[in-house]
């Protein structure tokens, strides 16, 4: 299954935020396995290393990126990607980005905390809870 990582459940994995790193910890493990594909959209990196740093520091933020490109696959964002992106129309245009990242590249499901951001996706959207009961029962 290839599935497209919310910027939110790849930073509950690196940052561990203790309420929800145990699903995204399953959703890497499947990854590491070979069970999924993972793939994140370029600006993705970006926001991480913004995100890490301002927590944790540059070499933390620097291996979490290292452990990012080791792991998933990058999507590039170029200019058709952020024209698609900002016909969406969605509220928020990370998201949007990232829908059409996971489009371009075919994914079958996007994998967030905040489904809500995907209203109306032709892709299915779910978090990695649902996720991981969907791949246990197959």
């Amino acid at each position: 299954m290839r599935v497209l990582i919310d910027t939110n459940v790849v930073l509950d994995f690196l940052q561990e935020r203790e309420l929800f790193v145990e699903e995204a910890a399953r959703l890497f493990q499947r990854i590491d396995a070979g069970e999924v594909q993972g793939f994140i959209a370029a600006t993705t990196i970006t926001n991480i290393y913004y995100i890490v740093r301002r927590t944790a520091g540059v070499k933390v933020a620097q291996d979490a990126i290292i452990q990012v490109l080791i792991d998933l696959h990058i999507c590039p964002v170029e200019r058709t990607i952020l024209e698609q992106a900002i016909a969406l129309n969605f509220q928020d245009f990370e998201d949007a980005v990232q829908y059409a990242c996971g489009m371009a590249h075919g994914v079958d499901a996007i994998i967030t905390r905040d489904v809500s951001g995907f209203v109306d996706a032709a892709i299915p959207v779910m978090s990695p809870k649902e996720l991981d009961r969907i791949l246990a029962s197959e």
